[in-house]
């Protein structure tokens, strides 16, 4: 825009831009195109939350599949690092909780390397679960008992084995098919269930 004018505010706004330094003017030009390719570019933030919420379907689908996977046997429970949850909350409502943890801290006992962390987890995991009158004794007969207690003398990364089993064949038997009945379960059952349905109906 041109004026000849006196006074004229376009004439006084080109000399003012006439007195700024060159790279001031080049900068802001920059701006200028930078914000235009942003402005003409909505695409890239509708990407993103686009690629969030199928990741976030994704995930939904897959703890769907896990929770209806729980059923199948009491392997695909322990497998599920959600269904150990699931069924150590559970486990409290009937006051058993303690065989879970006994079975998980021989799951972890096996992952020790050093002899000497060995030892001390063995007698603590012993004192704690095994031993008679033990704050959380696990209910194992008195021969798996003595036999776990020799295995302490050199302890190993399997002396816990017998027990273990045993305490696993209780859950399984026992804690486990109550645990499928469950009203907690069933309603995660349903909720999984629905959504496998509402996915189907939109494909």
């Amino acid at each position: 825009m041109s004026c000849w004018m006196p006074g004229c505010p376009a004439l006084s706004m080109c000399r003012g831009l006439a007195t700024l330094p060159i790279t001031c003017l080049e900068r802001a030009k920059d701006l200028k195109t930078r914000l235009g390719i942003l402005l003409h570019k909505p695409e890239l933030g509708h990407g993103i939350g686009t690629s969030s919420k199928l990741q976030l379907g994704s995930r939904r689908r897959d703890s769907s599949r896990e929770v209806l996977e729980w059923r199948e046997s009491f392997d695909q429970l322990l497998k599920s690092k959600s269904g150990v949850t699931a069924f150590h909350t559970f486990l409290k409502t009937e006051f058993s909780e303690e065989n879970l943890d006994f079975w998980l801290a021989c799951e972890d006992f096996k992952k020790t390397r050093s002899k000497t962390k060995l030892a001390s987890k063995a007698n603590r995991i012993f004192e704690e679960f095994v031993q008679s009158e033990a704050p959380r004794e696990v209910n194992i007969d008195h021969e798996t008992r003595e036999i776990t207690r020799k295995n302490l003398s050199g302890a190993t990364s399997t002396c816990f084995n017998e027990a273990q089993a045993k305490t696993r064949t209780l859950m399984e038997k026992d804690s486990y098919p109550r645990f499928l009945k469950s009203a907690s379960y069933q309603d995660m059952t349903k909720q999984a269930t629905s959504r496998g349905i509402s996915k189907r109906s939109h494909t």
